[in-house]
């Protein structure tokens, strides 16, 4: 079924790697695109056979790299400043920031390993420890260090739900039913979390 879905997405064959580069690479500097969804899915292919796993993770770890550098570059050169006059066009809003940067002040390297595994510091921990004025070469090794644990837990995840699919077909019924569940819920938490007093 994973190979359907990214056929859909014109994502099969060579271009897998590539598709996943790109996205991760923009989705690292702020740029609103699925990356993690994106490295499972390419990842679920890889275990169908439609490419290699091997370069579903060297394309996610390389595009998170060199999209946090990229992003830690911008924060360094422009501050703090251009970061609260663009940011939110790209949904760095003020309070976000003051959050991130609040993480990158109290938890430094510990943040930038571990940012990739949570949604909102996954897309600006860059800029806000080049903002900030973490030494490069202290995050360039911790993002090299964080990105190689996210991409090999996400890559092992999508391949093994892949193969576990194909030797259970019959749990293919349930996935639509899934699916609606969790949207479901994340739409309830959503509306619960609106009308919660602040």
């Amino acid at each position: 079924m994973s190979v359907s879905v990214l056929s859909s997405w014109g994502l099969l064959g060579g271009s897998i790697p590539v598709a996943v580069f790109v996205t991760i690479l923009l989705e690292a500097f702020g740029v609103p695109l699925p990356g993690e969804s994106a490295l499972i899915a390419a990842s679920a292919a890889a275990g169908d056979g439609a490419t290699r796993l091997s370069y579903v993770f060297v394309a996610a770890w390389a595009g998170a790299v060199i999209g946090d550098n990229i992003g830690y570059l911008i924060g360094r050169r422009y501050g703090q400043s251009l970061i609260e006059r663009f940011g939110p066009r790209i949904g760095l809003t003020t309070a976000r920031y003051v959050r991130v940067e609040a993480a990158a002040r109290k938890y430094g390297v510990i943040m930038v390993m571990f940012a990739r595994f949570f949604v909102v510091l996954r897309q600006f921990n860059g800029l806000v420890a080049g903002s900030t004025g973490m030494p490069w070469l202290r995050f360039l090794v911790a993002n090299i260090v964080g990105a190689a644990a996210w991409a090999g837990v996400w890559t092992t995840v999508g391949d093994s739900a892949a193969r576990w699919l194909t030797h259970h077909p019959n749990t293919m019924h349930f996935v639509p039913l899934l699916a609606i569940s969790a949207v479901a819920i994340f739409i309830a938490m959503r509306l619960f979390r609106k009308r919660r007093p602040r």
